[in-house]
């Protein structure tokens, strides 16, 4: 029998409830702002592509200005190696890290592949039948060029990389401002030769994944690092930019409006294609995507701020549950701009109608993505689909997934000031 002394003891212990962590709801904002910047950006091309007159203001206006919303590419990038710092930079327990985060991510990829092809091959889509199904499901997985699904992709390598990340900010401790200005001044040269030497280069003899350069982690180098980064520097960039809002915005503000005449420039002057013109990988972008970046890092703030002050209730619960199912929107969009693009299809309006259209075409692409996902995310066994199994074969693996979209200040605390 356990005495007296040792029951007293244990009481105490078994009744201490234990200590919430504080949570990082700015991370929550800037999720959805990149999500819904990236629906955006493809509903404005689906509409784009079914006008008529290629020279109208219309269509013109819709094309320069493609570059404006074109950040949020990046944006995931930085989010990506912002929320793996937060959760697995302290850890040092790789084999549990690839477990898990293989399968959080690597089942999405694979049953979002089959099942988005099978429902092309159903559709009739153009290029999609059952007899070049298996050849089709295969390229598209070692590829990852079908259904926006090449972040996964490139997501996939970073968890590879990430590890040999963690080792060079621990080994060079006191030099990490250094790293991220060399891995900058890299990602500047990478992107100059991108859009001025590599146009010119014969790639047919070059392995895929350096021709395919969209879909290779080392293009996204700098903001993987530059999330890192921040995770680790949390408070004295939050700082910084609180501090120098004022030229930051004004700056970003300013590199926004310069994306119209840089997109006119790279068509009448330089000559290039439309997809050239509003490709992400130019060294203008490079400084726009960043500076926008640190711009939406300071509007999560801001609604950390509001959230601690006061705000609607539906406008938190809406920003709480999008950031949960964020990974899931972007897993289903193409759903949402299927149904769309054959809404359009339908219908014979003006350049201007559709012009007028795209926001209630936007939230139609917004509210079904956002629907799938957030079925996925409460109905069993969906969860898999969108990385948050309710059910899992590997039970243990499940806190994992959970633990990767966990963003709360202990991470923070533990990090540089």
């Amino acid at each position: 029998m356990a005495s007296a002394a040792t029951q007293a003891g244990d009481a105490p212990a078994a009744a201490t409830p234990k200590k919430k962590k504080p949570y990082l709801y700015e991370v929550d904002m800037m999720r959805i702002f990149f999500i819904f910047g990236v629906l955006l950006n493809h509903s404005t091309t689906a509409f784009s592509q079914q006008m008529v007159n290629a020279t109208g203001w219309q269509h013109m206006a819709l094309l320069s200005t493609h570059l404006l919303i074109h950040f949020t590419r990046m944006g995931f990038m930085f989010m990506t190696g912002l929320v793996l710092t937060l959760n697995y930079y302290h850890r040092d327990d790789w084999p549990t890290f690839f477990k898990k985060r293989f399968a959080g991510s690597g089942w999405p990829y694979l049953l979002w592949n089959f099942g988005l092809l099978v429902l092309a091959v159903v559709l009739s889509l153009p290029g999609y039948t059952w007899a070049n199904f298996p050849a089709t499901f295969w390229s598209a997985l070692i590829h990852g060029d079908q259904f926006y699904l090449y972040y996964i992709l490139v997501t996939l390598q970073l968890y590879l990389l990430f590890p040999l990340m963690v080792a060079l900010f621990k080994h060079f401790e006191h030099a990490h401002g250094r790293i991220v200005i060399i891995s900058f001044l890299i990602q500047l040269s990478l992107m100059f030769f991108i859009k001025y030497a590599l146009p010119s280069i014969d790639r047919s003899n070059w392995l895929w994944w350096f021709r395919a350069y969209g879909v290779n982690v080392f293009t996204y180098q700098f903001y993987f690092i530059f999330g890192t980064y921040v995770s680790l520097h949390y408070q004295a960039v939050s700082a910084f930019i609180r501090k120098h809002i004022k030229p930051i915005a004004t700056a970003t503000g300013l590199l926004a409006i310069g994306t119209v005449p840089y997109y006119f420039w790279n068509r009448l002057v330089l000559d290039r294609t439309h997809s050239a013109a509003v490709s992400p990988h130019q060294p203008y972008m490079l400084i726009y995507d960043t500076m926008m970046i640190i711009f939406v890092f300071w509007l999560g703030q801001r609604y950390a701020d509001w959230r601690k002050n006061g705000i609607p209730r539906w406008f938190e619960t809406f920003v709480k549950n999008g950031a949960k199912i964020s990974f899931g929107i972007y897993l289903d969009q193409t759903i949402g701009l299927t149904i769309l693009r054959a809404l359009l299809a339908q219908v014979t309006l003006s350049d201007t109608a559709l012009l007028v259209l795209i926001p209630f075409g936007y939230l139609l692409v917004l509210g079904i993505s956002f629907g799938i996902a957030w079925f996925c995310f409460k109905v069993p066994p969906f969860g898999i689909l969108i990385g948050r199994p309710q059910w899992h074969i590997l039970k243990h693996n499940r806190k994992g997934v959970g633990a990767h979209d966990r963003v709360d200040r202990t991470a923070v605390a533990a990090a540089r000031k």
